[in-house]
């Protein structure tokens, strides 16, 4: 009878030994941060979302990415700063917040670059948009995947047919030079406006106009304050998904792998969203009564005129690979062809 009351004691015993072993398998080695400027709702931080899940069941739950979401760690421009530091380890920003250090990047951000939206793919998964990503280590940070965040059109409280109608406006622009120089170039006045201020710059008339993406239009309600939306599609601005070059020499190879994987998958999911999201956002603001202004192409070209400037005093040693690009001509390139 003792015989059996030990074997049944050691037995219990080694199921706990391997509850306690299976316990300490699933602990995470690493729990890392992730920033999000967009509600939880958003293609964005849905495809953050996926990012995080992506990492965890690779890893074996060894890799934990914390998501968080509406500016919780502070604005795109205040992020990439911490991360700098690595005070945050991963975030989703838009290429506007470190272009202005990489002149390259500027290359990708210019307006009119693209004909339309598969053009810009076609140049971001090519060598063109690798050797981008590479771009991102001279800001100390770690450039994985691209987003996608649709074409920059402009939205106000008064129509805007041609660029006369711009003229005098207070346009909100990202913060970033080149966007300010571009409105400036046409004849308004650009100001910066955090992005979850823009609503009420509208409400309190510090702003006339915005210019963003359908997407964020419909969103964030500024639809409801600015109800005319003139389709000018002047610039498609990708979004990135970038790491803490300090977390990044921190983690294994192994683990280095996976997560990038997990981005670029994250990233072809973000776009299948952006795209349905896209067409929802375009039928509401219609639905609620909005009037979309489409220029008609002369005036169009004048706004393309407009801003040819900017080609030479953000990217002159970088004119060729623009030839390339609008030539849609999609090759591997060189820094500073």
């Amino acid at each position: 009878m003792k015989k059996w009351i030990l074997a049944g004691l050691c037995f219990c015993l080694a199921l706990c030994l391997c509850a306690c072993a299976e316990l300490e398998t699933t602990e995470p080695e690493y729990v890392l941060t992730y920033a999000e400027n967009q509600p939880q709702n958003y293609p964005t931080s849905l495809g953050g979302e996926r990012f995080a899940e992506l990492v965890k069941q690779r890893t074996n739950s060894k890799v934990i990415i914390q998501v968080k979401y509406a500016g919780e760690y502070g604005t795109d421009e205040e992020v990439a700063e911490q991360m700098r530091f690595g005070g945050i380890d991963f975030a989703r920003v838009s290429l506007a917040v470190v272009a202005d250090e990489v002149p390259m990047l500027n290359v990708l951000q210019m307006p009119f670059l693209y004909k339309d939206a598969a053009h810009m793919w076609r140049v971001l998964d090519g060598d063109i948009g690798k050797e981008a990503l590479g771009a991102f280590q001279e800001t100390g940070l770690v450039g994985l995947s691209w987003y996608d965040s649709g074409a920059r059109s402009f939205y106000s409280t008064k129509p805007i047919n041609s660029i006369q109608d711009l003229q005098g406006m207070t346009v909100r622009v990202q913060n970033s030079q080149l966007a300010m120089d571009m409105v400036t170039l046409l004849g308004a006045e650009p100001v910066y406006v955090d992005h979850n201020d823009v609503y009420y710059a509208f409400v309190t008339r510090k702003i006339d106009a915005a210019e963003n993406n359908w997407p964020v239009y419909q969103y964030m309600e500024h639809y409801l304050v600015a109800k005319y939306y003139t389709v000018a599609e002047h610039t498609r601005v990708p979004d990135v998904q970038i790491a803490s070059q300090r977390t990044w020499e921190i983690l294994p190879e192994e683990y280095r792998d996976i997560i990038l994987e997990c981005a670029q998958e994250s990233a072809l999911y973000q776009r299948n969203l952006w795209v349905r999201n896209d067409i929802f956002a375009r039928a509401t603001v219609i639905d609620s009564g909005c009037e979309i202004i489409h220029l008609d192409p002369e005036e169009k070209l004048c706004f393309q005129e407009m801003v040819q400037p900017l080609y030479k005093k953000y990217c002159s040693d970088y004119l060729d690979l623009i030839k390339t690009i609008q030539n849609d001509t999609v090759v591997k390139t060189s820094a500073g062809e």
